[in-house]
């Protein structure tokens, strides 16, 4: 699996958590799902992202998911 798709699936199971979190448990689970755009949004532009480089040191490949 490469990295970009571990990353996807990640956020998105995350993002899935949060909401069921925020609906069940406390709204102030909200700013999880905050802190996931956020980083997200900021991966973007920087291209640092602490996921991706715990993704590679569990041996996903680099390069484009979508190959």
């Amino acid at each position: 699996m490469s990295i970009d798709r571990a990353m996807f699936r990640f956020a998105g199971i995350m993002v899935l958590i949060s909401v069921v979190l925020t609906q069940f448990v406390s709204p102030y689970f909200m700013w999880f799902t905050v802190f996931i755009g956020a980083n997200l949004l900021q991966s973007s532009f920087t291209g640092f992202c602490p996921a991706a480089m715990i993704f590679k040191k569990f041996g996903c490949k680099s390069g484009c998911a979508f190959e």
